[in-house]
């Protein structure tokens, strides 16, 4: 059944993964434009190893993303803990356990409640990531005694894109329209910000905004007061398209202005 007939979505997810999303919307009968407004980058092996000769021998291992597991699964050490069921699925992909996860939810908050982590003191926790973020995690960590430790294994960059690239994407928004824009992270958020031409930019503030990150949604409603921002019930992808579906069902679609 094609659930997304006559819906346009905005990807911005970096690209390599973005392509299982397009294929479900798709599949539904929609129209996914990739446009990933994050780029990850990974840091140099000789750089990585000189950081983690200086670390400790981790008991813990959390890994805060997917691209954490892609880059940095090989630096890992003791047991294994995963964000959310996407990082998890990674890792399990890669032939590791995951022996830490949340019963429920994808964020710190829900990682922090599982028992594993109640009485941490005197460990070591080695947090895999892609550069500096949120410090709630490791805060918390160390308030019950925990050593943290950073590796960074990638990086997250701001894409480049050429002026007729951006062109032709306000050429489709105008002509054609988009319908809800997909945003994964804070950052993803901010990027798209800088990224979208002027006009692009104030047709954002009225479409809906689809997102599995409760701190995303604040962060929308923020920066953009009175838009439509909608909480996914999960990162995966058919669990977004199942929100975009919702959109075509309860909610007008965004009103397209020609100038």
């Amino acid at each position: 059944m094609k659930m997304l007939e006559g819906i346009a979505v905005l990807i911005t997810r970096p690209r390599d993964q973005s392509a299982e999303l397009a294929a479900i919307i798709q599949k539904r009968g929609g129209t996914a434009i990739v446009f990933p407004s994050l780029e990850i980058v990974p840091r140099e092996t000789a750089s990585i190893e000189t950081d983690l000769a200086a670390l400790h021998r981790a008991d813990i291992s959390i890994f805060i993303s997917r691209n954490a597991v892609d880059h940095g699964l090989a630096y890992a050490e003791g047991l294994l803990a995963a964000i959310g069921p996407t990082t998890a699925a990674t890792i399990e992909r890669a032939g590791r356990d995951v022996a830490i996860q949340p019963g429920a939810g994808f964020d710190s908050e829900h990682l922090l409640a599982e028992t594993a982590f109640g009485d941490v003191a005197g460990k070591t926790i080695r947090i895999i990531r892609g550069g500096p973020g949120r410090e709630r995690l490791a805060d918390e960590l160390r308030s019950r005694g925990a050593r943290v430790e950073y590796l960074s294994t990638y990086e997250r960059r701001l894409p480049h894109y050429p002026a007729h690239e951006l062109t032709e994407l306000e050429d489709r928004w105008r002509n054609a329209g988009i319908d809800a824009v997909v945003i994964m992270s804070v950052q993803s958020l901010a990027n798209l910000e800088k990224l979208l031409p002027e006009w692009c930019l104030r047709q954002l503030a009225e479409t809906p905004l689809v997102t599995p990150s409760g701190r995303v949604l604040k962060e929308s409603l923020k920066r953009f007061p009175g838009c439509r921002a909608i909480l996914a019930a999960g990162p995966e992808a058919d669990v977004i398209a199942d929100s975009l579906v919702a959109i075509k069902r309860f909610r007008p679609l965004a009103t397209r202005k020609p100038d």
